[in-house]
């Protein structure tokens, strides 16, 4: 008896550790406590999981992170404060003037927090002006799916880009709408929605290694198949007012979370 107490209280130890490393780098977690950032980021956390998502991307600090297309800023106002002065924030917006011009301005306007955040942005058709083989993580939310809408040529240059810019034993972490693998493969390229095949395809043949996947951005309620597509659905409730009660209750989409390694050479 004595002996399978020992050994329960054992397993019960060794569970211990796997327990607070869901909860992250405690300094990842002060900034997403902070209530220095807005109040609809805020908002939107019991969606979009920033300290469960983190944690499984290894994020901490003395890192060099890179996010390729911050866009409004949402994981940029955890990230760069957490990795000012302990580590690298990095952002990769696309090369186009509009989408350049907003993420500057994001900057721009919250530079007291986030100090002179470095950006390279992400070409198409130029080389990768980021110095390879630095990054020890390049992340994005729910950006796959905009790659892939304009073209199969662009999403697998930007994950030839992610993979280049990453260290040997770097990871990719990829955020993104599910769209089912039994639904038709046509819905990628208009619903916001894609497949986890198309992602791992994609991270596969830049030469990335699945190293894992999480269900904490998974949403049970999101079937998939809105007159909108994933934009039907909050924070954008495309069709206004038309049963904006029900689409609130159901929430964000349904999101896998994948994790990617370069292999070690």
């Amino acid at each position: 008896m004595r002996h399978l107490f020992l050994t329960a209280a054992t397993a019960l130890i060794a569970l211990a550790p796997t327990a607070a490393q869901a909860k992250g780098d405690p300094v990842i977690a002060k900034a997403i406590a902070d209530p220095a950032r807005s109040e609809a980021n805020r908002a939107r956390d019991i969606y979009r999981h920033p300290v469960e998502t983190l944690a499984f991307f290894e994020v901490k600090p003395g890192q060099t992170v890179i996010e390729y297309y911050p866009g409004g800023g949402w994981y940029t106002e955890i990230l760069a404060p957490a990795l000012r002065g302990k580590g690298r924030y990095v952002a990769m917006p696309p090369s186009s003037e509009r989408g350049l011009a907003a993420v500057k301005t994001m900057l721009d306007k919250n530079k007291e927090r986030f100090g002179d955040v470095e950006v390279y942005p992400f070409s198409a058709t130029a080389p990768l002006t980021f110095p390879a083989g630095t990054a020890d993580r390049v992340l994005t939310f729910r950006n796959v799916h905009n790659l892939l809408m304009q073209g199969e040529d662009v999403a697998a240059k930007a994950f030839a880009d992610f993979y280049a810019a990453l260290k040997p034993g770097g990871i990719l972490g990829v955020t993104d709408h599910r769209l089912p693998e039994t639904m038709d493969s046509a819905l990628e390229k208009k619903s916001g929605y894609i497949k986890k095949s198309t992602v791992v395809r994609l991270a596969t043949a830049a030469g990335f290694k699945l190293m894992g996947e999480s269900q904490v951005n998974s949403n049970p309620k999101d079937t998939h198949d809105w007159p909108e597509g994933v934009w039907t659905l909050p924070p954008t409730f495309r069709l206004g007012d038309v049963d904006r009660a029900k689409y609130q209750a159901i929430g964000e989409s349904d999101r896998m979370t994948l994790k990617f390694v370069k292999p070690a050479k």
